[in-house]
């Protein structure tokens, strides 16, 4: 396996994820199942192949308004706990079978309770799915261990009861809180009560930032809302210019992200999706990356984006000439900024992330 690393050989090796939708990362043929059996009648097709092809083309649309349209069908399924259960047991294998050993995978409750479930018994629901799935993939070898953001979407006016949530169940599973929805005319400062509300419990909290809107999404995440890590944060390139001769010059907000090790959720395929970037080869993770940005690689949606993980990883190689080397920084940036206990994260670094890349590293 040494040398150019190939897709197939990315797939062996161990790998983290902190940024994941769970309903952006549905099977095809699981939501054609579960509209048959909820009564789901908005598909623009049953066929499962046809449907993945129109979920990824849909997103494909270069705006990131466009692109959270698509959820409608998948959360449209995603309303009984036995839905919830079985997509989240889902994700939990296909995330394993890619090789990744943790996840950190995120959801808006509020957007599962349209026939009547109530909060808990949506984050109930989901916490048993991931474990029935990790159970499930560690009969197959495949070890996995999954934490679950909750999200509140900032359109809305329900922040601080998901806060709540989050802190309730962070003994049952629920790592961490995050702010997700539409950038643009929704600063993070409309939710500054459920962020205080999470320092003073303190909870662990990402903010979408740095997508679809610029440096102010940013600066008010970290600077009056207190965020742990970014949420995509790609913009932060913005802040950073390169002169004719190559001399790279960090403004004072893209300096103190970088000084302080705030970590950047980046997602390739869904940034270009999105708009937030005009291809792979172009995309700021490149310059990131190479500044020494505390940079992670994601998933974002991988219904929409028909990513893994290990494709996502795949693609940069292509695109910037990645090692094994590189492949190893991102995984162990992304669990060094992990929700987790210091001592769990070091762990896991220690006993397989590093046992893992070692000998393609000689």
């Amino acid at each position: 396996m040494p040398g150019v690393p190939t897709l197939e050989a990315i797939r062996r090796v161990p790998k983290v994820l902190l940024h994941d939708h769970l309903d952006g990362g549905l099977r095809p043929r699981t939501v054609v199942e579960l509209a048959a059996a909820t009564g789901y009648a908005g598909l623009p097709t049953a066929d499962p192949d046809e449907l993945g092809r129109w979920f990824i083309a849909a997103a494909n649309s270069g705006s990131l308004e466009t692109y959270l349209e698509t959820f409608a069908h998948t959360c449209g399924v995603m309303q009984t706990e036995e839905a919830l259960v079985r997509v989240a047991a889902e994700a939990a294998e296909d995330l394993a079978d890619d090789g990744v050993v943790y996840a950190e995978v995120r959801y808006a409750p509020e957007l599962f309770v349209e026939r009547g479930l109530s909060l808990d018994t949506v984050v109930e629901a989901v916490q048993q799915g991931f474990a029935e799935g990790a159970r499930r993939a560690a009969e197959r070898g495949r070890n996995i261990r999954v934490v679950t953001l909750l999200c509140a979407m900032r359109q809305h006016a329900r922040a601080l009861e998901i806060a709540e949530l989050a802190v309730r169940y962070r003994d049952a599973g629920v790592g961490g809180f995050d702010i997700a929805g539409p950038e643009e005319g929704y600063p993070p400062t409309r939710n500054l009560d459920a962020f205080e509300y999470l320092r003073r419990n303190n909870a662990h909290f990402t903010i979408h930032a740095g997508e679809a809107f610029g440096l102010a999404s940013i600066w008010e995440a970290i600077q009056h809302c207190g965020a742990e890590r970014l949420g995509h944060g790609v913009r932060i390139v913005d802040d950073v210019k390169t002169a004719g001769d190559g001399h790279v010059q960090l403004g004072r907000l893209a300096s103190y992200v970088r000084d302080r090790r705030i970590p950047l959720e980046i997602c390739p395929s869904s940034n270009v999706q999105t708009g937030a970037a005009r291809s792979i080869a172009e995309h700021p993770i490149g310059l990131l990356a190479r500044l020494r940005f505390r940079v992670t690689v994601n998933t974002d949606n991988r219904l929409m984006s028909g990513c893994t993980v290990s494709s996502e990883l795949a693609a940069l190689v292509d695109a910037f000439g990645y090692g094994w080397a590189d492949l190893q920084w991102f995984t162990i940036n992304a669990m060094k900024s992990a929700f987790l206990d210091f001592d769990q994260r070091l762990e896991l670094i220690n006993t397989v992330i590093k046992p893992g890349y070692a000998e393609l590293l000689d």
